[in-house]
């Protein structure tokens, strides 16, 4: 059997389970309600929302105290370039390894099983966030922020996995809204260690980390294995598709547009989500105040976010619920960049950035789409590795264009100017619009999404 009739093969079975009574299979096509919800389901889905909580807590705890803990460990003052340069090369490798770790726990997903996966990105987010506490120079805390990468980027694609194939899927915009909210929370949550600990050293900020490991004992005990995974697994009797089958037959063309929009998209994104806080904390009203009145500041800005954010995930559902992913994800892309230039083009002061945050926040509601959306367009032996792969690979590109714009930010002017280093990124999501509009939609799905109960 050649690998490219194996993937097709594969992808048929995938896309039409088996319905026979009392398979997990039939309850997801069946069920409208939630009170319908069988408890395999909810323990999956429980497991995969915490799972998403932490990631969203152990991704955000560098970027609050980037600037101080970096400066502390280069004996340097934090307004100094080479805070600016140390920093954003730490947070690249943290994106690197995002993107490596969708790959790698990608194909352990695909081979033994969502559960076991998602176990094993948990222990090695939480691990490896823990002992960046202890780093005593800038690359000692790259290594570790890299090694945590790698099980945050793999815990995106078996979590969203393992709720394509365990919920319904005429649910998923909105499965997706509450799934991307896990991650709002748990970035709040950083938010909230931040400011508890704000008197503290910058480096015990990272001990919070460790608390997702105890998440795993639960797992273990209660979360099965998908039948759909299961399912497939007994069909391909061993001939299981390996990583460059995403590049051969049908797929190929699903796996470069994704990894384009993934990698436009999440470029622009990163670049503003980490270089915000540098310009907000050197504006000429914030620059004296003590590090302390910074990040109540920066908590407080944050915070704002993450809200917005929360209330951006339901609205590109309710989008996504009558217009569909492509036109969506299209449309929350050119809202991106049109919101960054009137936040970030004016000179504005730290009152007025508070107000922005707000609209900024709800366009990241595209990447919420991308969670219910990328799994099913690929075959179930390819899911977790397509997913992860495609949408992690734009780590890859985020890293690249979080260095690249801040020496382009410093290059253009006298001085570095992190407004313009937003400025110049926001264009990234002009091209992720364009690929996005030859997206499909998943070819399991033929109805529009049933509202819930």
């Amino acid at each position: 059997m050649s690998p490219i009739r194996s993937i097709d093969e594969i992808g048929k079975g995938a896309q039409a389970p088996s319905s026979a009574p009392g398979t997990a299979a039939a309850d997801v096509q069946e069920v409208t309600r939630l009170r319908d919800l069988s408890s395999r389901q909810w323990r999956s889905g429980t497991a995969a929302w915490l799972g998403w909580l932490f990631d969203g807590l152990d991704m955000h705890l560098y970027t609050l105290v980037a600037t101080p803990f970096v400066a502390e460990l280069l004996h340097a003052r934090p307004q100094d370039d080479s805070v600016a340069y140390c920093s954003s090369w730490i947070q690249a490798a943290f994106l690197v390894g995002w993107a490596v770790g969708g790959g790698f726990f990608g194909r352990i997903g695909d081979r033994l099983g969502r559960s076991r996966a998602l176990m094993l990105t948990i222990l090695t987010y939480a691990m490896f966030t823990g002992l960046s506490a202890f780093a005593q120079t800038w690359w000692q805390l790259l290594i570790f922020r890299f090694l945590a990468a790698l099980g945050i980027g793999g815990e995106w694609g078996v979590g969203a996995s393992l709720l394509s194939e365990t919920w319904p899927k005429r649910w998923r915009p909105w499965v997706a809204a509450v799934l991307q909210t896990a991650v709002n929370l748990g970035v709040m949550l950083a938010c909230l260690a931040g400011y508890l600990l704000s008197a503290f050293h910058p480096r015990y900020v990272f001990l919070v980390g460790i608390l997702p490991a105890l998440l795993v004992l639960w797992i273990r005990r209660a979360v099965p294995e998908t039948e759909e995974w299961h399912e497939a697994k007994l069909q391909s009797k061993g001939d299981v598709p390996g990583i460059l089958d995403l590049f051969r037959g049908s797929v190929r063309k699903i796996t470069v547009l994704t990894i384009l929009v993934c990698s436009f998209s999440l470029a622009g994104h990163w670049a503003f989500l980490f270089w915000w806080q540098n310009q907000l904390r050197f504006l000429p009203g914030v620059m004296d105040w003590s590090s302390q009145e910074k990040q109540t500041l920066i908590s407080a800005a944050l915070l704002i976010n993450m809200i917005a954010a929360i209330v951006g995930n339901f609205l590109a559902g309710f989008v996504a619920r009558y217009f569909g992913y492509r036109r969506s994800i299209v449309l929350f892309c050119l809202l991106y960049f049109a919101i960054l230039w009137c936040a970030y083009y004016p000179t504005r002061d730290y009152q007025s950035l508070l107000f922005w945050m707000a609209p900024l926040g709800a366009c990241q509601g595209v990447f919420a789409l991308f969670t219910m959306y990328l799994p099913p367009l690929f075959p179930t032996l390819l899911r977790s590795t397509g997913a992860g792969f495609c949408y992690n690979i734009g780590r890859i590109a985020a890293a690249g264009g979080t260095v690249f714009f801040g020496i382009f930010g410093r290059v253009a002017g006298h001085t570095f100017d992190a407004s313009k280093t937003m400025l110049y990124a926001s264009f990234l999501f002009l091209p992720a619009a364009a690929v996005a509009y030859f997206l499909t939609e998943p070819p399991d799905e033929r109805a529009a999404v049933t509202p819930i109960d």
